[in-house]
């Protein structure tokens, strides 16, 4: 049976925003189904809290509207919009316990003494903090003051929850585990959650789908694995994880020659004619360095380098190597165990640099795309 699809719980129209001159949106056009957790991301500067802050009614649009539930609420200011945020900044009241903070919003909507209290009491169980309803924020852990934080932004029961950059002042294990917090309790409630954050790593762990955003619009929409394995451009490539770089020339009948030589790619950016400037893509998890020429499979894309440095992240190994031309590649790979320890690369092998053409993909060289690796020899 076919599923009918959700309802739009958000949506954005045409719209754009300027401050003194500066473009920071330009004719942004979004919707967002009722139940979805969708992350935005982007550079400083791409107009993500903008957008954030325009769906919450905390700035007004020049141009475009804002939908909320199949409601127009361009002109509504925040407190009559069907939307709740959560910030950086807990802004937990500190004269109050957390129960009475978690109920201050049906509070404040004339909610009887007893259901707001019994709502409270829900949902500090839902965040699993339902033994410290009689503390104060100040005798909470940083951790514990987000839950808190975000109980009371659900409280109300808002069609739609903003989060812009929740996590950023906790320490990295803490950030870890508030992650799978907010994933679980926005998939047991069923609710739409709008996620601003700069960091991809976070956004590709919680999100069901990401929204790209460079110079006030969206490059690319679509579910993580997609913008991950098969990104629109360069520059959405290297913004949203590492990759190997080599830059190259299309070529009549479709060849990229580079100064490593012919690179094969299952994927060539339709927009590059013959002559363009290209530039070919690959994950370091993709890329193999292997011990001896003999070892590569037949077929394209086997260049000889010299493994420059190996570091231990936990159960991986990053590996790193240049060619004689002074390009830069990256290996990712699982870490040999005591037994396999010999087998390891060592810095000053001479290795080759192996990736398959369906582990490739060549778009057009863009100048502004992020660096993401070195791509030169900095010696």
């Amino acid at each position: 049976m076919t599923q009918s699809p959700q309802p739009i719980a958000v949506a954005l129209r045409g719209v754009a925003k300027s401050f003194g001159g500066q473009v920071v949106l330009s004719g942004l056009s979004l919707e967002v189904p009722r139940g979805e957790f969708l992350a935005i991301v982007g550079p400083s500067g791409s107009g993500k809290t903008t957008a954030m802050r325009i769906i919450g009614g905390f700035e007004a649009p020049d141009e475009g509207t804002v939908w909320i539930s199949g409601r127009d609420v361009t002109a509504l200011p925040a407190e009559r919009r069907d939307v709740n945020t959560v910030f950086q900044s807990y802004a937990l009241f500190p004269h109050m316990s957390v129960l009475e903070n978690v109920a201050y919003g049906p509070r404040m909507r004339g909610v009887g003494r007893s259901a707001r209290r019994r709502k409270a009491g829900e949902l500090l169980e839902l965040v699993r903090l339902s033994d410290v309803g009689d503390r104060k924020p100040n005798q909470l852990s940083g951790g514990m003051q987000q839950r808190v934080a975000l109980a009371r932004a659900l409280a109300n029961e808002p069609a739609v929850l903003l989060l812009d950059e929740p996590l950023g002042a906790l320490d990295r294990k803490l950030r870890e585990e508030m992650q799978r917090e907010l994933r679980r309790i926005q998939t047991e409630l069923g609710a739409t959650f709008i996620y601003i954050t700069h960091d991809q790593e976070e956004a590709f762990g919680m999100a069901d789908r990401l929204a790209v955003m460079r110079h006030g619009g969206f490059e690319q929409i679509g579910d993580p694995a997609t913008i991950y394995d098969r990104p629109v451009n360069a520059w959405t490539a290297l913004f949203v994880g590492s990759a190997n770089q080599i830059r190259a020339t299309l070529g009549e009948g479709g060849a990229l020659l580079s100064d490593l030589g012919p690179v094969a790619a299952s994927h060539v950016d339709p927009a590059l004619a013959p002559g363009d400037p290209a530039l070919v893509i690959v994950r370091p998890e993709e890329t193999r360095f292997l011990r001896a020429a003999a070892d590569a499979p037949a077929g394209p894309n086997h260049f000889p380098a010299r493994l420059v440095d190996a570091v231990a992240l936990g159960p991986s190994l990053r590996l790193r190597a240049v060619t004689a031309g002074g390009l830069a590649f990256e290996s990712v790979e699982r870490r040999a165990g005591a037994a396999d320890a010999a087998a390891e690369l060592r810095p000053g092998e001479a290795i080759t640099v192996d990736f398959s053409p369906a582990a490739a993909r060549a778009y057009r060289d863009e100048p502004d795309s992020p660096s993401v690796l070195l791509t030169r020899n900095p010696s």
